[in-house]
């Protein structure tokens, strides 16, 4: 498994349509083959926080994500709305263990 944590930082007046366009995205990568899960989080004491759980089955689902029509929507409505550059950091999951997503 590999696991990607997309941190991103919004403007504060976009925090409700970076939300709303964000949630839709991570629904339809949830049907993507190869997904396991992709929640969305935001800071609690931060609104304009965000954090992206991306969970792929292999290293080769993350490029195939890139590549669909939903994602392509999603970064080109919420580049605007950042007020940083996001940053993803992969990591490998230890527990729970594959078999188990």
């Amino acid at each position: 498994m590999l696991v990607v944590l997309v941190h991103v930082r919004v403007r504060q007046e976009c925090v409700d349509d970076f939300r709303k366009a964000t949630v839709e995205n991570a629904w339809n990568s949830e049907l993507e083959p190869g997904i396991a899960r992709f929640d969305v989080i935001v800071q609690a004491d931060d609104p304009t926080r965000f954090v992206l759980v991306e969970v792929y089955r292999d290293a080769d689902t993350p490029a195939r994500h890139k590549e669909t029509a939903h994602y392509k929507a999603w970064k080109e409505a919420v580049e605007p709305m950042m007020a940083d550059p996001r940053q993803g950091v992969r990591y490998s999951t230890v527990f729970p263990g594959d078999e188990e997503w």
